[in-house]
């Protein structure tokens, strides 16, 4: 098996789909739903893993409802439900390394254009057909032509020689091939066929729905799949997951002992340390305006970058430390993490604290009056906390925010739509930057919200998919330098939130590639 050196990803906590980069939780309003009473990489990694024996409930909350069982519409943030039902072709560890799932063992294509897979025998879906190449060629295809990462396979080739090898080929070099190969979670062709992907889950995973115990929007309860190939791995004999869009609703359920875990942020920790539960920090992520329509084709004022640089300066981010984030977060004049390869130590925040030099800079673009932007918040992101200050700075040089809330189960959708040419968003700086590069700055990525090209990013990125580590680096770098000159975010703090957990519960490993919360093969 070759495996590829190209390691990316920062900690131990270091985006597979798109709502793998929602990576924020906060206090919201009350409305919600309360709950219901090893990465080696080597083939066979994790299979033997000591789990302390079986266990029975494990409760964890999440503050968005997922949309369905569509398997090319799964959240990776807080989207344990998907990894309870299905198996995908590999795990990507939290390096961005892969490691084995349905594919035992594996090679990469020596110019990183493909991966032939090699299938672990024996392996069947929760119907009980068999987990075959058939299954993963039908399940990248569904991919490839219905799903919002359908851009990302347009050029894929699928091979499959016998029922338990597959080969999957790109015209040219990927510089995500991992998270390419990771992402889609494998399902049955006859499921694909019926029509009816979004109704129930089919899947090989280490959890089966229990649907008389689930109810869609409130919980979502799963019992342990025996059969899995890696189930000793899963120490839990059942797993309740349930939607509460409240942070006050959370804290309260982990402290009467509804939950053995949820994600909570820095107001809250204090409380729920007091009251005996355990905290563990997830610092990945940089709180930001994320200024998309950078050519002005929505709001033309946003088309100079002088407008976007007076918008960096009108944010005190040490006040914001402080005040917002309560001393769990550090000032930060970029967006990629420290240690990733497109991190510029060192980097001097071009865009300092002057309300007055922000003035100038707009009236210098003739902008001294100023121009309207619609925000969209969502309850359970600390939109609630840090809008109001974003509010009150921005008015400082005439810019006059309407907030528009977006709810229900349309609202990822609807943010990442390209409507809103300006949002601010708690957004996972990932380790593996060459993978946020990809997502935040070119065409294709989700979170370049109007999709807009750049030649000198593009370019750079480009030649990445080739490049050999030292010049990889170098290039996003190069990157990363381009994007603080030219403004394209306001970013605030580099911070992050806290998993709040029982005694009981045990997070001995890190694997979720955003780091912002544990995956569900971290619980023991």
């Amino acid at each position: 098996m070759t495996r590829t050196s190209f390691r990316r990803w920062l900690t131990a906590g270091a985006v597979a789909t798109m709502a793998a980069a929602l990576v924020a939780c906060s206090g919201g309003t009350e409305a919600g739903n309360a709950p219901s009473p090893d990465a080696t990489g080597d083939p066979g990694a994790g299979a033997t893993a000591d789990t302390g024996g079986s266990k029975g409930v494990l409760r964890l909350a999440m503050n968005q409802d997922i949309q369905g069982w569509d398997i090319g519409n799964q959240p990776g943030y807080m989207g344990w439900p998907a990894e309870a039902v299905w198996d995908t072709l590999f795990k990507c560890d939290a390096f961005n390394e892969l490691e084995p799932d349905i594919a035992e063992s594996w090679e990469i294509n020596e110019d990183r254009s493909g991966v032939t897979a090699h299938i672990r025998e024996g392996m069947e879906f929760s119907d009980g057909t068999p987990v075959d190449s058939a299954a993963v060629e039908a399940s990248f295809t569904y991919i490839k032509e219905t799903s919002s990462r359908a851009a990302d396979y347009a050029s894929l080739v699928i091979e499959t020689p016998d029922a338990y090898t597959v080969s999957l080929t790109w015209d040219e070099p990927q510089v995500t091939l991992e998270d390419k190969v990771c992402a889609p979670k494998i399902t049955t062709p006859a499921l694909i066929e019926s029509g009816n992907t979004n109704d129930e889950p089919i899947g090989s995973g280490p959890y089966v729905l229990d649907a008389a115990k689930t109810t869609r929007g409130s919980v979502y309860a799963f019992a342990k799949n025996e059969n899995h190939w890696n189930a000793d791995h899963y120490p839990y004999e059942e797993l309740l997951v349930s939607v509460i869009e409240s942070e006050t609703a959370t804290v309260s359920a982990l402290k009467t002992g509804q939950l053995d875990g949820a994600r909570v942020t820095a107001p809250s920790v204090a409380e729920v340390e007091a009251s005996g539960l355990n905290t563990k920090q997830y610092r990945a992520q940089v709180p930001r305006l994320i200024l998309s329509d950078r050519t002005g084709e929505k709001i033309p004022a946003l088309g100079d970058v002088r407008v976007r640089q007076a918008i960096n300066m009108v944010f005190d981010k040490e006040t914001v430390a402080q005040a917002l984030y309560l001393g769990h977060a550090e000032p930060t004049a970029q967006v990629f993490r420290p240690g990733s390869r497109a991190h510029i130590e060192g980097l001097e925040d071009p865009y300092p604290f002057d309300v007055e030099k922000a003035r100038e800079l707009m009236a210098e673009a003739g902008y001294a009056d100023g121009f309207s932007i619609e925000l969209p918040t969502m309850t359970g992101q600390n939109h609630e906390t840090v809008l109001p200050y974003i509010t009150q700075q921005l008015a400082e040089i005439n810019i006059t925010v309407e907030q528009v809330p977006l709810s229900g189960a349309n609202a990822i959708g609807d943010l990442l739509s390209g409507t809103y040419p300006v949002v601010f968003w708690e957004l996972g700086n990932i380790g593996d930057s060459a993978m946020q590069i990809y997502i935040e700055a070119t065409p294709d990525g989700w979170w370049n919200l109007q999709h807009q090209p750049n030649e000198y990013v593009d370019s750079r990125f480009e030649q990445m998919a080739s490049a050999d580590e030292a010049t990889s680096e170098k290039l996003q770098q190069e990157i990363n330098q381009y994007i603080v000159d030219e403004a394209w975010f306001a970013p605030l703090v580099y911070a992050g939130g806290f998993w709040a957990f029982t005694d009981d519960v045990q997070i001995p490993t890190d694997s979720f590639v955003e780091g912002l919360h544990p995956a569900l093969r971290d619980f023991k």
